[in-house]
């Protein structure tokens, strides 16, 4: 009986450089290159040879590119030197001055900051819809738009929405859409399939896995809309060093392994920490009983390690404290890696224009690949005599 590869299958077996009758390593090599050289003065521009000059990319990144169009399901997929650049490259590539983005109120903070500094000098205008609104509410948001960014889960408060319903109506009304899909790191969730013009992810997280470098991918269905980001990358000259390229695609073979495993003690600490009296919310789809979790359930075939967890009142100086009181999370931004890490993000609640109403500090939490008991432990300790009434 034959059947298609899974995707833990095909991130490992996939490859882009044919079997040859010698011997090779099974990661293609590191070449490290500015200068290609020619066998000839007419050859010195001839693409159909290979890259013309080491910014073109080698081996390696070429197969990085394929590897994550074939888990986006996209046609093509572009690399970028962060996950940043993989956001903004496609609306510097979609829009034009007098164009309006529209974007959830809880977008990623340095693509608020994008939007808002950089595309508003230039012309284009920003609407932000509230991270909560309904999916009706969306779609009336759209009116007038030339794009719509969408983050779902979205950033810090994790709220999710229909994105095929979205996607549709906005490709009937002519709005292209980008969607943040690093939470889904393009296994959990596949937004070209559902209908999303193009999907960006932070590799820098869970498919590099080790903290251990930065990078961006942009992935597409469409050759039109694929063009318009190619030239952008080429004119801004943004592009990625072969070394973290590497990394990256070994990186990208376990991805499958890992995920799971992140999102399976993620929902046991998570579980855990909806049961304290200390704790008033935990912000996890996956976690039934949660905000959109039926959402979630419906269109994600896995989970992040991501989450928020609201306090029970408490000031934002016993918060800090209580940070300082874990032993196995670290204090540090980005998440994704193999380690757990712990956040305050209480004073983000303050960029966006409908603030969510929390019942106290805001902390944001990454597990990792610990012991899902060590970490509750942690957590435990760390807990205990929290200010709650």
């Amino acid at each position: 009986m034959s059947r298609s590869p899974s995707d833990r299958t095909r991130l490992i077996r996939s490859a882009t450089r044919k079997p040859t009758q010698g011997r090779r390593p099974v990661n293609p090599p590191i070449e490290r290159a500015s200068t290609l050289l020619n066998p000839s003065a007419s050859t010195l521009r001839d693409a159909s040879l290979g890259p013309v000059y080491g910014i073109d990319g080698m081996t390696v990144q070429h197969e990085l590119r394929a590897l994550i169009a074939e888990m986006e399901g996209g046609i093509d997929a572009w690399l970028t030197p962060t996950g940043l650049a993989a956001v903004t490259i496609p609306i510097v590539a979609l829009t034009r001055p007098g164009d309006t983005v529209v974007a959830t109120d809880a977008v990623y903070g340095p693509s608020r900051r994008f939007l808002d500094r950089h595309m508003a000098a230039r012309g284009v205008t920003t609407r932000y819809h509230p991270a909560d609104a309904s999916t009706d509410q969306i779609i009336a948001a759209l009116d007038g738009a030339k794009l719509l960014l969408i983050e779902s889960p979205a950033s810090l408060t994790f709220e999710m929405i229909d994105v095929a319903a979205i996607a549709a109506a906005a490709r009937a009304r002519g709005v292209l859409t980008v969607m943040d899909n690093t939470w889904a790191a393009g296994l959990a969730f596949r937004p070209l399939a559902h209908g999303v013009d193009v999907s960006v992810q932070a590799v820098s997280k869970y498919a590099a896995g080790h903290s251990d470098l930065l990078m961006g991918a942009v992935s597409v269905a469409d050759a039109r809309i694929g063009r318009a980001v190619f030239n952008t990358i080429e004119d801004l000259g943004w592009h990625t060093a072969p070394d973290e390229a590497w990394l990256a695609l070994r990186g990208l073979r376990t991805l499958p392994l890992r995920m799971t495993e992140h999102a399976r003690s993620a929902l046991q600490v998570a579980q855990w920490l909806q049961e304290r009296p200390e704790v008033a919310r935990v912000l996890y789809p996956p976690r039934p009983g949660s905000v959109s979790h039926d959402l979630w359930a419906r269109d994600y075939a896995g989970a992040a390690g991501l989450m928020g967890v609201v306090l029970n009142r408490g000031t934002e100086t016993e918060a800090e404290a209580l940070l300082d009181a874990l032993t196995l999370f670290g204090l540090g931004y980005s998440w994704g890696g193999f380690e757990s890490l712990a956040t305050h993000e209480t004073g983000q609640m303050t960029l966006r224009r409908h603030p969510a109403a929390l019942e106290g500090p805001l902390i944001r939490l990454h597990i990792g690949l610990e012991d899902p008991d060590d970490l509750i432990a942690d957590l435990d300790q760390a807990l205990t005599g929290w200010p709650w009434p």
